[in-house]
């Protein structure tokens, strides 16, 4: 990236932080609730922490991909919405800088977000747990990987889906990522039908990657998770760019 890129970007960082104030910090709390919310009040439903079959290790490698989930498929996709009925993605497309640095931009700011939602539950899950943690190399190339598709996913349909359908469709992902997908407990307790749903779609493959960087002695991730988490990356980025470079 060029020295005017680079200054470009900057300033483009700056832009979007301003918009976003203090709400980048109220958001990140709340997801420091909810990856705790996930780790430790999911295991009241267990009769026993300490006895459930890999339950708790479960959750507590499954909070992560919540965080990333809800933020990216969720609260992303609302700000953008909103940011379409005030005008704002309007005013972004008359900047005389590129409109992939603002996609950047933005991706970098909310990726940060979810770092210390992540890095708490993972911590705090350990002291009270220890659930047999095995952290493995692949956590930074899989975090990129996850954060990369996730925020394509949640650009990709926010940008291209008239702003009140994207709101609906981001409150559907929040309520089937924590009901009917499986991020905190193995694929095969789902219906035949819906297995197959979850092997084509991103979610479960985000939560096979990161069970696999945070307790490789427990879990793997097959090439397939990777290659498809890839392509929805590819698909979600593709949407945005031709959104945003529409006149």
């Amino acid at each position: 990236m060029s020295s005017g890129s680079g200054s470009k970007l900057s300033h483009v960082i700056e832009l979007q932080a301003k918009k976003q104030g203090s709400y980048l910090v109220v958001f990140a709390i709340i997801m420091i609730v909810v990856a705790l919310g996930v780790a430790i009040g999911f295991s009241y439903l267990m009769s026993s922490p300490d006895d459930t079959g890999g339950g708790m290790l479960y959750l507590a490698t499954g909070a992560p991909t919540i965080v990333l989930i809800m933020t990216a498929l969720v609260i992303v996709p609302m700000q953008n919405a909103g940011a379409k009925l005030t005008g704002y993605i309007d005013f972004v497309k008359s900047l005389p800088v590129s409109r992939k640095l603002f996609l950047i931009a933005d991706v970098g700011i909310w990726a940060l977000v979810t770092v210390p939602a992540i890095a708490i539950s993972v911590f705090v899950a350990h002291l009270i747990f220890a659930p047999g943690y095995a952290i493995s190399w692949t956590i930074i190339p899989g975090f990129v990987l996850m954060v990369l598709s996730c925020f394509a996913i949640g650009y990709g349909y926010s940008f291209v889906m008239p702003a009140e359908p994207a709101m609906a469709v981001s409150q559907l992902i929040a309520f089937t990522s924590l009901m009917f997908s499986p991020i905190n407990f193995p694929l095969e307790r789902l219906p035949e039908w819906l297995q197959s749903v979850h092997e084509v779609l991103p979610i479960y493959h985000m939560a096979e990657v990161m069970r696999a960087s945070l307790a490789h002695t427990s879990f793997s991730a097959e090439p397939v998770s990777y290659i498809v988490l890839g392509a929805w990356t590819i698909v979600g980025f593709f949407g945005a760019v031709r959104f945003l470079e529409k006149a």
